[in-house]
């Protein structure tokens, strides 16, 4: 099944070292919430491309096109269930 997903952040969330166990507490560990990693649920600093996205614009990432992977769209539509 295919699934449309919205995302409205444009970073990481960042896991304090001191809130883990003491076995991972040797650096960060950043949780994607963009989804655009390709290190889910790990941040692998995706989100960088969305830096320049205009307030009020809804976009579509997409990773069929290289050169231009971010495409304005017009709305996004949510069917009922």
């Amino acid at each position: 099944m295919a699934r449309e997903v919205t995302h409205r952040e444009d970073g990481p969330d960042v896991i304090d070292p001191e809130e883990l166990d003491p076995e991972y507490r040797d650096g960060g560990i950043y949780i994607c919430r963009c989804g655009l990693s390709d290190d889910k649920p790990f941040c692998d600093g995706s989100h960088r491309a969305t830096a320049d996205e205009e307030a009020g614009v809804d976009y579509k990432y997409e990773n069929d096109d290289s050169e231009a992977p971010r495409h304005r769209i017009a709305s996004i539509e949510f069917e009922s269930p």
